[in-house]
C-alpha cells in the first residue's frame, strides 16, 4: 500500500491546515486538498466548492474525483454520496471534526475510519457534527 495520498476535506475557511472541517460536505464553502507523501503532510491547497450555493446531489463526488483525491474525510455525508465516492475508489470516513491538520494526523495514525451516513431523509441539511 502506498503512503502517498491526496486527502480531500470540506472546510469552513481558506486557512489551509488551520481550516475547520465542515459539518456537511455538500454545503462547505471550500475543500482542503492535503497531499501526503511517505506518510507525512507535504502540502495543503484550499479550493472553492463550485456548488456551495447550489448544492447538486451526486455532483460533488465527481468534482472531488476530478481533483485526484483518493481519500475523503468529512463531518457528515449522505449515503448516496458515500456510495458514489466508493464507486470512484475513493476511501471515505465521516464523523470527523476539528482543524485539518489534526484530522489528517488522526487519519495517518489510524484513528479515523468508517462512515456514518446522514440519515435525515436525504434533504442535505443538518447532517453531521451534532449528536442525535
Amino acid at each position: 500500500m502506498s503512503l502517498d495520498k491526496l486527502i480531500a476535506m470540506p472546510v469552513e475557511t481558506d486557512r489551509g491546515l488551520d481550516s475547520e472541517v465542515a459539518h456537511h460536505f455538500g454545503h462547505a464553502p471550500a475543500f482542503a486538498l492535503v497531499k501526503v507523501k511517505n506518510g507525512e503532510i507535504d502540502s495543503c491547497e484550499v479550493i472553492p466548492n463550485p456548488m456551495a450555493d447550489n448544492h447538486q446531489p451526486g455532483q460533488l463526488p465527481k468534482f472531488v474525483r476530478d481533483t485526484g483525491a483518493n481519500v475523503m474525510l468529512s463531518g457528515g455525508m449522505g449515503a448516496r454520496a458515500v456510495e458514489l465516492f466508493k464507486s470512484f475508489d475513493i476511501e471515505v470516513a465521516t464523523g470527523v471534526s476539528g482543524p485539518v491538520s489534526k484530522v489528517v494526523a488522526d487519519y495517518l495514525n489510524g484513528n479515523i475510519s468508517g462512515t456514518a451516513p446522514c440519515s435525515e431523509g436525504g434533504h442535505g441539511h443538518g447532517c453531521g457534527g451534532h449528536k442525535h
